[in-house]
């Protein structure tokens, strides 16, 4: 077994949600479960088969979203993963319809950060060990920190 790092590639401010699903129906369930909730989020979703042909399925309704799927989903290559790129919206407003789709296992991450994926590859295929998100804590918060971090949750309409 070998173990690598592949990094999603995205625009600096692009959300996306990467996780693990077991039925070639995840990418149809996912699309119908985000327009069902915000039509207004923009998205692609790339899905890797894992028996029969093993194709990246994918759908999504933005092209450029689309493509970013695709592409991240071909690199990434480990059997049963999605990953779901989005604009016009946060993870935290669609995380919860995901995971509650019945194929979907597992969610790896949620997140706009720079993001390496930990993944094994043996002769029989690639698995998502896990994922580095984001970089390294600094420190601990201090008073202006709070005060910042509870400022902008306000600001961004999450807090009232």
């Amino acid at each position: 077994m070998e173990l690598k790092t592949v990094k999603v590639e995205k625009p600096e401010t692009t959300n996306f949600i990467l996780g693990q699903s077991h039925f070639i129906k995840t990418v149809e369930d996912i699309h119908e479960a985000i327009v069902g909730t915000n039509s207004q989020i923009r998205f692609g979703v790339g899905f890797c088969e894992s028996s029969g042909p093993a194709l990246v399925r994918f759908t999504g309704n933005d092209a450029a979203l689309i493509e970013l799927a695709k592409k991240n989903a071909l690199a990434l290559s480990c059997g049963h993963c999605f990953i779901l790129f989005m604009e016009n919206g946060f993870p935290v407003n669609i995380l919860n319809i995901i995971k509650s789709i019945p194929e979907v296992c597992n969610i790896y991450c949620a997140t706009a950060n720079s993001v390496e994926v930990i993944v094994a590859e043996s002769n029989q295929g690639r698995g998502i060990l896990g994922v580095i998100d984001g970089i390294k804590t600094q420190g601990i918060e201090t008073a202006p920190d709070i005060q910042a971090r509870k400022d902008f949750l306000r600001k961004i309409g999450y807090k009232l």
